[in-house]
């Protein structure tokens, strides 16, 4: 089970994603954007809450971790913030690194703060950091 001795730990940086124009238009267009000129064009950057994309591809490596005993079914997604460098733009080929900030446990709970940060070709673009709230069958506290 997650421990305070997980504190720090850092998973592997995800595949290379290429963000594209389709995407980023998707995107832009289900937050109700899609006429929005930064989000179109050969200039085209990311909405800033696109950044979840990303960061949430990185949370299979903890989940898969045998040692934290995770689930994303027993998890809520309690809150979510990105510190940004500089916009997401068309092009850039992201990879995503998840290291484990904050426990809080409590009986059969955790609150679980994780930092993912957003890097292409070296630069760090963002990071975003999320907080879950993690439960366990009575039987495993």
């Amino acid at each position: 089970m997650i421990s305070e001795s997980h504190l720090g730990r850092t998973y592997p940086p995800t595949a290379p994603y290429v963000v594209s124009s389709a995407k980023v238009a998707e995107f832009a267009a289900a937050l109700g954007e899609a006429s929005n000129p930064a989000y179109t064009g050969p200039d085209a950057v990311a909405p800033p809450t696109f950044a979840v994309v990303l960061s949430s591809a990185a949370w299979g490596a903890m989940f898969d971790d045998p040692e934290l005993d995770l689930s994303l079914s027993r998890t809520v997604h309690t809150d979510q913030r990105f510190t940004w460098r500089r916009p997401l733009r068309v092009g850039d080929e992201v990879t995503a690194t998840l290291r484990i900030d904050k426990l809080r446990s409590r009986g059969t709970s955790a609150f679980i703060t994780i930092a993912v940060e957003l890097d292409a070709a070296g630069e760090l673009l963002c990071e975003a950091t999320s907080t879950l709230l993690h439960t366990w069958p009575e039987q495993a506290a």
